[in-house]
């Protein structure tokens, strides 16, 4: 039985693909939308601190950095200890278009879990990616 690995979502912004880029790779963007504070360091190999009100916090790994079209980084996977190495990799794509942006959030890597901690992190990270983005929108038209 194959499981799935990846969870894809693409939305078309009204807002160029500066902007778009600003939200996601800025410590105000970022701070507002994914969580409640950010600190980046913007480079490859570079990390970003999440933290949200909740006391909850993240870190990635920053693995690819193309302005303004590529951002994409690795994290650690839900329901998995501190400690587990395995990761997936987040890939934001961002591609002009007449009326704005379109853009492309693909997460991957979550076939090298077994079955039970396959269902928790996939399960959680569809439903995290639909609030989440929601609030991407959210503060891009704000």
């Amino acid at each position: 039985m194959t499981f799935p690995d990846r969870i894809e979502r693409t939305l078309d912004l009204p807002h160029p693909p500066e902007k778009v880029w600003a939200a996601l790779t800025t410590a105000e963007g970022l701070g507002t939308w994914f969580g409640n504070r950010a600190e980046i360091d913007l480079q490859v190999g570079g990390l970003v601190h999440l933290s949200w009100d909740s006391g909850d916090k993240a870190t990635l790994t920053i693995e690819h950095l193309d302005p303004p079209k590529v951002f994409a980084y690795s994290w650690r996977l839900s329901g998995l200890p501190e400690t587990d190495p395995r990761r997936t990799y987040v890939e934001f794509t961002l591609e002009p278009t007449a009326e704005g942006t379109l853009l492309t959030m693909v997460e991957s890597g979550f076939a090298q879990l077994p079955p039970q901690a396959h269902t928790h992190a996939f399960t959680d990270n569809t439903g995290g990616w639909k609030n989440e983005l929601g609030e991407l929108v959210a503060y891009l038209n704000g």
